[in-house]
């Protein structure tokens, strides 16, 4: 991904950060020379300096075939919004776009066995929807490893990141206010997401 030196993230942690707030992310493989994508929910940790993304495919989609074992890419953009030249005092300017993206690296590695599928899905659970854990616990036995034997979980242990934040960095400060203050007023939630990264890049 092309990051200019002004457009990369502080470090590190800021990375993980935002990858664990927008983890609906795309998982990119290679499959006979022919690149495949899976959308997913991640669970993103951060440990012992090691960041590591754990999901699961379904085993009927054709990517979980030949993923485990490869070098994947994995994804992760929000929010975005459009940038109007209106907000340039030069009229020779053009319109862009403004997002945050993270694009992760690393070996596919398989979860195995019941036990550890079981604990990757109650992370999942945590992360989304803690509530619904006191329902998954009710259920079945039986029905647990049914849906179970019909996912392959895996997880990707990064080991090479590129985290980029369009977020106007090089332009004067005028036109900076004058976006911060447009995308603050829009209807669009991903405008204001925008707005607010804005904000508190300006303070760093």
């Amino acid at each position: 991904m092309y990051t200019p030196s002004f457009n990369k993230f502080t470090n590190e942690q800021e990375a993980v950060d935002f990858m664990q707030r927008y983890s609906f992310a795309t998982l990119v493989s290679v499959q006979d020379g022919v690149p495949l994508a899976t959308h997913l929910p991640f669970v993103v940790k951060y440990e012992d300096g090691k960041i590591i993304l754990r999901s699961h495919l379904a085993k009927a989609n054709p990517q979980s075939d030949n993923t485990i074992g490869t070098n994947v890419l994995v994804i992760f953009m929000e929010p975005h919004a459009y940038i109007s030249p209106k907000n340039y005092e030069k009229r020779e300017s053009v319109p862009t776009w403004n997002y945050l993206a993270v694009h992760a690296y690393g070996n596919c590695i398989l979860i195995d066995g019941a036990e550890n599928k079981a604990q990757l899905l109650e992370e999942t659970i945590k992360a989304y929807e803690a509530d619904y854990l006191s329902q998954w616990a009710e259920l079945s036995q039986d029905f647990k490893l049914k849906m179970m034997n019909g996912i392959l979980a895996f997880e990707v242990v990064v080991d090479r990141m590129e985290a980029r934040k369009k977020l106007s960095q090089e332009k004067p400060k005028a036109a900076k206010e004058s976006i911060i203050n447009q995308l603050s007023h829009s209807e669009d939630t991903l405008a204001k997401d925008i707005a607010a990264y804005m904000a508190a890049d300006k303070k760093q």
